[in-house]
């Protein structure tokens, strides 16, 4: 299960980055700039080494941020353009990853008392 969430996780920010990459710096489909090639590199990097794949559901529900702070701020950059274009590319994609991140949050939201 661990590897289909770490495989779907991967997919999503891939499409994001690539998306972003055509629209921002205006690549080719299928193509990335150099620096969003590192990107995606080292987003699929922390993807391979996270050791709470089998309990989260996404990176931002997680309570460790593994990713360096320059490169946590360039994915949120490119979250923040791509995720409600995501909307008409991949509909199912993204009603999924909604739905898991609320079903998360409730999750959290439950365990905590009332003076957490």
């Amino acid at each position: 299960m661990a590897a289909d969430k770490r495989e779907r996780e991967k997919q999503v920010v891939a499409l994001m980055i690539s998306l972003y990459c055509r629209k921002k710096h205006h690549t080719l489909k299928g193509r990335l700039c150099p620096e969003c090639e590192a990107l995606l590199s080292y987003a699929h990097l922390r993807s391979d080494r996270c050791p709470f794949m089998e309990t989260k559901t996404f990176c931002s529900n997680c309570q460790v941020h593994c990713y360096k702070p320059e490169m946590r701020e360039k994915i949120r950059e490119v979250m923040r353009f791509a995720g409600p274009r995501m909307l008409p590319r991949h509909p199912l994609m993204v009603i999924d990853h909604m739905s898991c991140s609320i079903r998360e949050k409730k999750k959290q939201q439950k365990g905590k008392g009332y003076y957490d």
